[in-house]
């Protein structure tokens, strides 16, 4: 999205206190343009540009209301396609995707060239989830500006979301080689690699080592860092964790029961998140936190500065290279220890990441080498998934009351290859009747719905053995459990969330082997839950157990009465024991750095 504010150009005649006023905001000086705003708004109550102005000091500032009210002012008395554009990104910037679609529209209709807004108005439309016509924003984008990297990023996101992932990574390498410098398409081909089975270890490894070269080339890392007036030993260790992602997600669910548990005498919290986004969650963990700094906005340099300068002793990567992820400030080496954990699972490529924290089962020795990052393994599993609050009941095995069984997946449509849906047909021709319940909000979308049938019909699988639905809201989704008997978790990109959920539904998982440590996480949390056997060592296996499994429904009703306190009595949702883990590894992973730097001054 470029949701840079757009300025119209000064005329001759323009008072020299709003040019002053222009030339203070473009410094970052808000409260000094603003005084000057308001000098010229007491001169003339209807200067429109004054107003417009105001509202885009406030749009920075996170004021949207203010911000809204003083755009909608100017346009009233002026109306332009740049006043209708700025308003749209303040709409989009407030969580109101429909206004701010439009406002672009309406920006478009008075100026049909205008670039940005065909790009803004695509991103809106998808968070509507209108994504074939976002799709054709970005194209009208590009087309006006066929050089339009951010545009051709926009199009490859949205591309994901449909499924179209050929598309999507070329997209990605378009955008990228428009602009090698810009970091955002390259993490998102980083991440989509890991879709495609056809990326190996070392493919992966390769571009993810491009992608820090890139970044090396911008930055310029401290090597020393500010040393706190307390002594280290009379201290808690000082951690800080940058995410996009404290809230309702997979990591906000990893960490909320274990930040509660963490010893503050051992380990003091500092968050950054990237995003000014917060929800219920966000309220639940924030006081677990000594500090709350938002690096939204902020620049790379800015935020590891700022990071730097509250010394931090570890700084805990949560994002890797998924969505809001800000990993050049990493690059400038804010901290004098930083770890990715527990937002990723494959390397960022940055050497300025110490560690990579994972456990026996992702992060096996065999494979240590698919990293530049050092390993570090916790005992048990490397994540601790909290229970959900909802108030979801196991019900009984579905199978006994309608027949038949049912499969379910409840994952990204994007994980389920070619292979995956071969494999799964297999399944459903070798059990009769059995059915195939899959779950994912892509399927909201016709066209995804329609395309996921027609995979399934070209290995003669009937439409009435599928089971296709959207997206509902949480607690919605975890009953949706009480209608599957067994889920199947895809590959080589497995279940993660997903897998800890229907677990806790009382819904055993089967996955299949992997060889890198995205492809291992289904197999660590079965592991942790005490289910080793639900783990396949190839397509064969992972057959022939699917099919033993849904033939024995006396056992799989026993199992599923008692799995959810198996699980909670598990290392999966210890919380206590994870913690105290936890601490172990940042406390040892900081004496190796005192002890690194003694060996560098002898």
């Amino acid at each position: 999205m470029n949701d840079s504010a757009q300025i119209p150009t000064t005329p001759r005649t323009l008072d020299l206190t709003l040019a002053e006023a222009l030339a203070q905001y473009e410094a970052n000086r808000p409260d000094e343009a603003e005084s000057l705003l308001r000098r010229v708004l007491a001169l003339d109550p209807e200067h429109a540009d004054a107003m417009h102005l105001l509202g885009l000091i406030a749009h920075r500032a996170g004021r949207y209301e203010t911000a809204t009210e003083m755009i909608m002012a100017a346009i009233t008395r002026k109306p332009l396609a740049l006043y209708y554009f700025n308003l749209g990104n303040v709409m989009q910037s407030n969580n109101r995707p429909a206004a701010a679609a439009e406002c672009f529209r309406q920006a478009i209709a008075m100026q049909p060239d205008h670039i940005d807004a065909h790009n803004n108005l695509g991103n809106a439309l998808r968070a509507l989830k209108q994504h074939e016509a976002a799709v054709q924003s970005f194209c009208n984008a590009i087309n006006l500006a066929p050089e339009h990297a951010q545009a051709y990023n926009n199009l490859a996101n949205t591309l994901m979301e449909l499924g179209e992932l050929d598309a999507a990574i070329e997209a990605y390498r378009s955008a990228i080689a428009l602009r090698p410098d810009f970091a955002e398409p390259h993490s998102n081909l980083l991440f989509a690699l890991n879709y495609l089975a056809s990326t190996t270890p070392q493919q992966y490894l390769d571009e993810a080592m491009r992608f820090a070269a890139q970044i090396r080339t911008q930055v310029r890392p401290w090597k020393n860092w500010l040393v706190d007036d307390v002594p280290r030993a009379a201290r808690p260790l000082r951690v800080g964790i940058v995410s996009g992602d404290l809230k309702k997600h997979p990591v906000g669910y990893f960490i909320e029961s274990v930040v509660a548990e963490l010893d503050p005498a051992r380990v003091e919290l500092i968050a950054y998140p990237t995003r000014t986004l917060e929800d219920d969650l966000t309220a639940r963990i924030k006081p677990r936190f000594s500090a709350w700094t938002s690096i939204a906005g902020m620049s790379d340099e800015a935020a590891a500065r700022r990071i730097r300068d509250d010394r931090i002793d570890v700084l805990l990567d949560g994002a890797g290279h998924t969505i809001y992820n800000r990993l050049p400030l990493f690059a400038w080496k804010a901290a004098p220890v930083q770890v990715s954990w527990p937002g990723f699972f494959a390397s960022t490529g940055l050497d300025t990441i110490d560690y990579v924290l994972g456990d026996p089962h992702v992060l096996p020795v065999a494979e240590e080498s698919h990293f530049v990052e050092k390993p570090w393994r916790l005992p048990d599993s490397y994540l601790c998934f909290t229970p959900p609050q909802d108030d979801a009941k196991v019900g009984a095995l579905p199978m006994l009351a309608i027949g038949y069984v049912t499969f379910g997946c409840f994952g990204q449509l994007t994980k389920i290859t070619d292979h995956v849906v071969a494999l799964w047909a297999r399944l459903l021709h070798a059990v009769p009747n059995a059915k195939l319940f899959l779950k994912a909000g892509q399927l909201d979308t016709a066209h995804v719905h329609e395309t996921t049938l027609r995979r399934f019909a070209a290995h003669r699988i009937d439409a009435s053995r599928l089971i296709l639905e959207g997206r509902s809201p949480r607690a919605a989704y975890l009953a949706a459990y009480n209608r599957v008997d067994i889920a199947l978790s895809p590959f080589p990109y497995p279940g993660g969330t997903t897998t800890a959920e229907a677990l806790w539904m009382g819904v055993p998982v089967l996955c299949r082997r992997g060889d890198r440590f995205l492809s291992h996480i289904c197999e660590s949390f079965l592991h942790s839950a005490g289910l080793d056997t639900w783990i396949a060592a190839d397509d064969e296996d992972y057959l022939a157990r699917a099919i033993a499994f849904a033939a024995d429904s006396a056992s799989l009703a026993a199992l599923r009465a008692g799995l959810r306190e198996q699980v909670i009595a598990s290392p999966l949702c210890d919380a206590p024991r994870f913690a105290r883990n936890l601490e172990a590894a940042l406390h040892g992973m900081w004496a190796q750095h005192l002890t690194a730097v003694v060996e560098i001054a002898e």
